[in-house]
């Protein structure tokens, strides 16, 4: 009688086995992976915090210009903060593909004409 090969949905589904899988392939990028879910986490609580307090401070405002000049300076400091943080995750990508790269080129170098005949 042949066993079934098929895969339950709970093997196919479970980011543990995939991680596995992940670090037995190339361990430098999963620990590039590693670093750019924590920097990613970082920044989101990060903004939410500010989100958070910039809520608090709308609540406190007295006129309608102190709203526009909060909400102004709230706006640009998100997409200054946003446009920091692409460029630091692209970075992170960066040099995690360099990395990689120069993991996967062989110590051992031939050239053209020592090419035994």
């Amino acid at each position: 009688m042949a066993k079934s090969t098929k895969k339950s949905a709970a093997d196919k589904d479970n980011p543990f086995a995939m991680s596995a899988a992940m670090m037995a392939i190339n361990p430098a990028s999963m620990q590039a992976w590693q670093e750019v879910m924590t920097e990613c986490s970082r920044f989101v609580m990060d903004r939410l915090q500010q989100d958070f307090e910039t809520q608090q401070a709308i609540l406190g405002c007295k006129s309608p210009a102190e709203l526009v000049q909060l909400q102004t300076e709230f706006y640009q400091n998100a997409i200054k903060q946003y446009s920091e943080e692409t460029m630091r995750l692209m970075q992170m990508m960066s040099d995690a593909a360099g990395t990689a790269v120069s993991e996967a080129q062989s110590s051992t170098k031939r050239r053209y004409d020592d090419v035994p005949l």
